[in-house]
């Protein structure tokens, strides 16, 4: 039992402490080292290995410090471990990754980050395994050029692209399904 008070209040709480640590999940078997996932063998909603899932991932956000790894490409690694780990062969994957506003620092090579950053870029291990992995990675032409961004400058595995809403409609159309 524990007794918590507040604003003059004083609750009764009648459950057993929880540990305020989180508990660690383990990476792969896709992706080493990124896109930890839990295992949910006793999950009731089962994957179909037998359909071909189509994804795109639309990245917009990215961790204000340079050196951060960007959480929301790492779903990408996230998604594709989880599938395998339920039974669906990497082979019925596909996934795409689009890039644009804050995350578009994060397609940047290591030379160009360091340049603009003064560190080299968190999500260059990251962004070579997922596109390893068959990983389409997009970076929006539109966000480079407003951030000056030269195609030059983009990690190898990234792909200019017009605009991310050309890619995400077009892959949209094409079937994909879109995961914001």
């Amino acid at each position: 039992m524990h007794l918590l008070k507040t604003a003059g209040l004083t609750l009764v709480l009648a459950f057993p402490a929880m540990p305020l640590t989180a508990v660690e999940a383990p990476t792969g078997p896709v992706i080493e080292h990124y896109g930890p996932v839990f295992d949910t063998s006793t999950a009731s909603f089962k994957l179909d290995p037998s359909i071909r899932y189509r994804a795109v991932m639309d990245v917009s956000d990215s961790p204000t410090d340079a050196a951060g790894l960007n959480r929301s490409i790492e779903s990408a690694a996230r998604y594709l471990n989880m599938h395998v780990r339920d039974g669906v062969p990497l082979s019925n994957l596909e996934l795409a990754v689009v890039l644009h506003g804050a995350a578009g620092k994060d397609a940047l090579s290591d030379q160009a980050y360091a340049t603009r950053f003064d560190t080299s870029n968190p999500n260059t291990g990251l962004i070579k395994a997922l596109s390893l992995a068959g990983v389409k990675i997009y970076l929006c032409g539109q966000t480079a050029g407003y951030r000056g961004y030269g195609i030059e400058e983009l990690n190898p595995a990234v792909t200019m692209a017009t605009s991310a809403m050309t890619v995400l409609s077009r892959l949209q159309v094409e079937g994909w399904s879109l995961l914001p």
